[in-house]
């Protein structure tokens, strides 16, 4: 379930623009059930980049298909967003998939996975994703402030 009303509502939202801009809804894009704040898993293709759920940062069940032609292509088009929290790149070639992973302007890149976390891994965004970073060395310089004291002793 979504934490509350106002993200369910958020949610439905980007469903309904990614219909009202042409982008095909091919599963989901409902409610689901009479409780609670369940939406369905939610998938559209033809989906270009200039619409919003190409653009924005949903939070929820909502996955977007767009087609590419090549890996300059798809790693242009992917950095030219606002966003940069995470990416996921899927393939069996690794060289391919460590040379996307480089040029990503996203804060975590996760390779034939996702949604996948170590503790010890600091994660966060860039661009205007994400408030810092969380996790790790990297996460607890969010929580310090450094200060040099000098002292003549003579």
């Amino acid at each position: 379930p979504q934490v509350d009303k106002v993200q369910f509502d958020k949610i439905m939202g980007y469903i309904d623009s990614g219909r009202e801009q042409g982008a095909n809804c091919v599963t989901g894009g409902t409610r689901k059930g009479d409780q609670g704040f369940y939406v369905e898993p939610t998938v559209f293709t033809d989906v270009n980049d200039d619409m919003k759920i190409a653009q924005e940062e949903i939070f929820g069940p909502v996955m977007s298909i767009l087609k590419f032609s090549d890996i300059a292509d798809v790693v242009k088009r992917a950095n030219t967003t606002t966003f940069g929290l995470a990416a996921a790149v899927w393939t069996k070639d690794v060289s391919k998939a460590h040379q996307v992973a480089a040029s990503m302007r996203a804060g975590t890149v996760w390779i034939n996975c996702y949604d996948v976390f170590d503790a010890a891994a600091p994660f966060g965004g860039f661009k205007m994703s994400g408030i810092g970073r969380e996790c790790g060395e990297a996460g607890l310089h969010n929580y310090t402030e450094l200060k040099t004291v000098t002292m003549s002793l003579g």
